[in-house]
């Protein structure tokens, strides 16, 4: 169903990734797109030179604060997933009655063809990369968008009734969907995270839930077993429930049986793959593959086909990515750890004496689990940024004292390597966001690389 958003003023805000997608589809469809940006030290130049080239000049750009009068010229509302939507200028808008969509019910509302959708607190981009990988080796044409960094809205008018979209959808982008339809969805995990935007869990979970909203009978959507939001959210769910398990066997879905993963059908179970098969490690990443394999089965891919990608498939940049080995030391990347749920993955997927990079950005996160989780394979911990004091408390009251300060990221990195030993492990994991030191995950991890692979042997 195409809106009919024709020579109406759309008001975008954010000139981010999402934002200036959204405006080049707004032009395209012959909208009249407003560009809010209330960040002052933005400009304009910037602004405009992200945007098409035949766009620029005919788009609004303001920045700082929109006029009421602007405001009562405005027939739909775009935020950017990082505008919450109780902020004052989304509140000013809720007041006028104006619509509000994301950029996923944007992009949805113009695009064609067959819609994966993911979510999850974690675990999220490694199964969307796979997915969308398997999808190209059968249907050939998929675009992968969303939350993993690439804009729905900017491939929206691409699509055609051929054509698969698979997307890494974050609860921000799920707060204002209403027609957004997946035929296959998937929430991967749900634990504590975000509750600096969502306030309470409930609201965290209602917001991931939102990702089935319009699915029916006819669709499905794959559930952890495991998790208890999830399977709780099992009995509820409006599509057919397929569920996926590291921990039981069950008699319908996936689950793991030593090391082996099984499909069980009525209680009929068939061997699928053993672990040893697949390049990625950890017991997250068994999750990630038999939420793909379910999720491409009932896209109607042959599992021969599925599993022959899985087969190929390398981990997804930092996400427990192995970068080399220094002087006898496994140095791994694991930035996207940004919670501590996330971050506890990447402790069990190591099997030396690890010295442990943590801290960051404070999203309002509680790190007892993740402490807890250390055992004696943590033999040190390393804290940075606006977090590790908080961290440091934390680790004192669950008896874990080997940790020490740093300053600056470089310095981090730098003890790390001085303190490392042949045998051991060092990995960036650090439970936290990044946006007190880096623009964003990506970022961070890019430059441990970089140190990583200037240390000479």
């Amino acid at each position: 169903m195409k809106a009919d958003l024709k020579d109406k003023k759309v008001l975008v805000i954010g000139s981010g990734l999402s934002g200036v997608g959204s405006v080049n589809l707004l032009n395209k469809v012959g909208a009249i797109p407003v560009m809010l940006e209330e960040n002052t030290k933005v400009s304009e130049t910037d602004i405009r030179n992200k945007l098409h080239e035949e766009d620029r000049e005919k788009t609004t750009i303001i920045i700082g604060e929109i006029s009421d009068e602007v405001l009562d010229t405005i027939a739909l509302t775009v935020p950017s997933p990082a505008v919450p939507l109780d902020a004052p200028t989304v509140m000013r808008i809720k007041a006028k009655n104006i619509p509000i969509w994301s950029e996923i019910e944007l992009a949805y509302n113009f695009a064609k063809g067959k819609v994966v959708a993911i979510t999850g607190t974690n675990g999220k981009t490694t199964t969307t990369t796979l997915v969308g990988e398997i999808m190209k080796a059968h249907f050939g044409k998929c675009y992968v968008v969303g939350n993993i960094g690439v804009s729905y809205a900017e491939s929206a008018l691409e699509m055609d009734e051929n054509s698969v979209t698979v997307g890494e959808i974050s609860s921000f982008q799920l707060e204002a969907v209403d027609n957004f339809h997946a035929n296959v969805s998937a929430i991967l995990n749900i634990t504590p995270d975000h509750l600096n935007r969502h306030h309470t869990m409930e609201c965290y979970v209602s917001m991931k839930e939102n990702i089935t909203n319009k699915q029916t009978k006819d669709d499905t959507c794959v559930l952890n077993y495991d998790n208890e939001y999830t399977k709780d959210f099992g009995s509820r769910c409006p599509a057919k429930v397929v569920f996926f398990s590291t921990s039981q066997e069950l008699t319908d879905g996936f689950y793991l049986k030593g090391e082996d993963i099984f499909m069980s059908t009525a209680g009929n179970a068939m061997k699928v793959m053993n672990i040893h098969d697949m390049n990625l490690v950890g017991l997250c990443n068994v999750e990630n593959v038999m939420a793909a394999i379910a999720m491409s089965l009932a896209m109607g891919v042959p599992l021969a086909t599925i599993l022959n990608v899985i087969r190929d498939f390398k981990a997804v940049e930092h996400r427990i990515e192995f970068v080399a080995t220094k002087r006898g030391v496994d140095y791994y990347n694991d930035s996207k750890g940004t919670n501590p749920d996330a971050a506890i993955q990447g402790i069990r997927a190591m099997s030396k004496p690890t010295i442990l990079i943590g801290g960051g950005y404070d999203k309002g996160s509680e790190y007892d689990e993740w402490i807890e989780c250390f055992g004696d394979k943590v033999k040190l911990l390393v804290l940075i940024g606006q977090t590790r004091e908080k961290i440091a408390e934390c680790a004192k009251k669950h008896g874990f004292t080997n940790y020490v300060f740093k300053d600056t990221y470089e310095e981090a990195l730098e003890y790390c390597t001085e303190m490392a030993e042949s045998g051991d492990a060092v990995l960036l994991s650090p439970a936290c966001a990044s946006w007190d030191m880096f623009p964003n995950y990506e970022t961070r991890g890019k430059k441990f690389k970089e140190y990583v692979n200037k240390i000479s042997e």
